[in-house]
């Protein structure tokens, strides 16, 4: 098995990746909430944990990859305060809670479909457990590293430190983090400013109550992935991801939530997608450039000139690193589309590829394999995969016009570059494609043979000769017949 290096969020360095359990992975990623359709940021998070998942099964690990859904809990907006979005959201659409989530489920379930994710082992709800996020709750209160005020509990930070570093996430210091927070308002129940809420009381409007030994409420937003995680994954398991903007404050007080409750930090590694920019600015709808999955391939936004397809979304942000900056841009995806396109047609040579008995293509095919893997085991280095794509097909039109020899062997194991790489582990379907360009020529076919009819009656045999005479010379032969006119490559 290859060696894999992984960037750590915690250590801010590449490691090389050792898991718990030889030939077993466990990887938990923070999933949607369910208040509203994902965005495009979000996918694009949901985007590259798929590929990273890919690789780690094409690498022969047993993965179990739990991704959760956030169907009900307190989430911490920008001004630091905990809101019910479920309730608010079913609340301006005038419906219930239940209706919300799942309206928003099988959005996501649809997102999921089209963008070719592969469904995680496990996709557990917050609602299912809220009997697990109560008995951690019990466990700090136990360890002494929580309080209950006016019915809700709270996390207390300051008590936590004195024991155990906060911030090894994030980077973030405690002592800015207090002063931060003492800035926020709604700050009256707690003890500290930067306290959080683990459990939260209900209020008389709000949609979704549980019970609890502390009264009735709704569970924090943070608590619900510690159980998650834990029960699923055991107290330690060996990746943890998400998107940049949840290692603070989520993903450093999961840390504290588990070493509060008496295990430890639940991931050996810690991972973050970084956000999406459009058109240079960060995907905001105060800027109005805030679009949806569906928008992009519907061309139901004003920010494209036309829809793009899936796979070519997908394609263009697997030419960027997982960590790096990607910026959605009309112009950025016509060139990932037209790459795409070169990419697509290349591999779909194969099949009509000159087999010779000879061969001075498998040292380079041997190279391109070699660099392939080279560039995965390098933290998922999708942009150098890619790369190393366009040289394959580069061999392939050398072998197609001859210039390079290949034996049957050496098509093989380009099909399976093909297979191993740009299907299995970028997850880009090329088939839906060619689909559509066959789509396409039928249509334009047809239009043309209209023309053709069209001059014929009117007489106008130089310009029917002409159309016949341009498409034989390009290998279309046209059929006339007393059903009409049809067609053949």
């Amino acid at each position: 098995m290859s060696e894999l290096f992984i960037y750590n969020t915690l250590t801010g360095k590449k490691e090389k990746f050792e898991p718990i359990h030889s030939g077993k992975v466990g990887m938990y990623v923070c999933g949607p909430t369910l208040y509203s359709e994902p965005h495009m940021g979000n996918l694009r998070t949901f985007i590259n944990f798929d590929m990273i998942y890919r690789y780690l099964l094409h690498l022969r690990y047993q993965v179990k990859y739990v991704r959760n859904i956030t169907d009900c809990g307190h989430i911490t907006n920008s001004a630091g305060l905990e809101l019910d979005s479920i309730g608010l959201a079913a609340k301006a659409e005038q419906m219930e809670s239940l209706e919300i989530v799942y309206k928003y489920n099988s959005k996501f379930q649809d997102i999921q479909k089209a963008y070719n994710l592969l469904r995680p082992s496990i996709e557990p709800t917050a609602t299912a457990h809220i009997q697990e996020q109560i008995e951690i709750i019990e466990k700090i209160m136990e360890n002494g590293f929580a309080y209950v005020s006016n019915g809700t509990v709270y996390f207390d930070v300051n008590k936590y430190v004195k024991s155990n570093p906060y911030g090894v996430v994030s980077g973030r210091k405690i002592d800015e983090l207090l002063n931060e927070s003492r800035e926020l308002q709604g700050q009256e129940e707690k003890r500290n400013p930067a306290d959080f809420a683990l459990w939260k009381k209900a209020q008389s409007e709000d949609m979704q109550i549980w019970r609890s030994p502390w009264g009735d409420g709704n569970p924090g937003w943070h608590i619900e992935c510690t159980a998650m995680s834990t029960k699923y994954l055991g107290e330690q398991f060996d990746i943890h991801g998400g998107g940049m903007d949840l290692k603070f404050p989520h993903h450093e007080n999961e840390v504290a939530q588990s070493c509060g409750a008496g295990m430890k930090n639940p991931a050996n590694y810690w991972m973050h997608a970084n956000m999406l920019n459009v058109n240079g600015q960060k995907m905001s709808k105060a800027f109005g450039n805030y679009f949806l999955p569906f928008d992009i391939l519907e061309g139901t936004t004003s920010i494209f000139s036309k829809p793009f397809s899936a796979q070519v979304v997908r394609f263009f942000m697997m030419m960027g690193h997982y960590r790096s900056d990607l910026d959605f841009s009309n112009d950025a995806l016509i060139a990932a589309e037209r790459g795409y396109d070169r990419l697509t047609e290349a591999f779909l040579k194969i099949d009509k590829l000159t087999i010779s008995e000879t061969t001075n293509a498998s040292k380079e095919i041997e190279e391109i394999k070699d660099n392939c893997a080279a560039a995965m085991n390098d933290d998922f280095n999708t942009s150098k995969l890619i790369a190393e794509l366009f040289e394959l097909a580069t061999l392939i039109n050398k072998i197609d016009s001859k210039t390079i020899h290949a034996t049957q062997e050496d098509l093989a194991n380009i099909h399976k570059l093909i297979q191993d790489y740009f299907v299995k582990v970028l997850g880009i379907q090329f088939e839906n494609g060619t689909e559509t360009n066959s789509q396409a020529i039928e249509h334009l076919m047809q239009l043309i043979i209209d023309i053709r009819k069209d001059s014929r009656e009117k007489k106008d045999f130089a310009t029917s000769d002409k159309i016949r005479d341009v498409l034989t010379q390009v290998g279309i032969e046209l059929r006339d017949g007393k059903d009409g006119t049809d067609w053949k490559i």
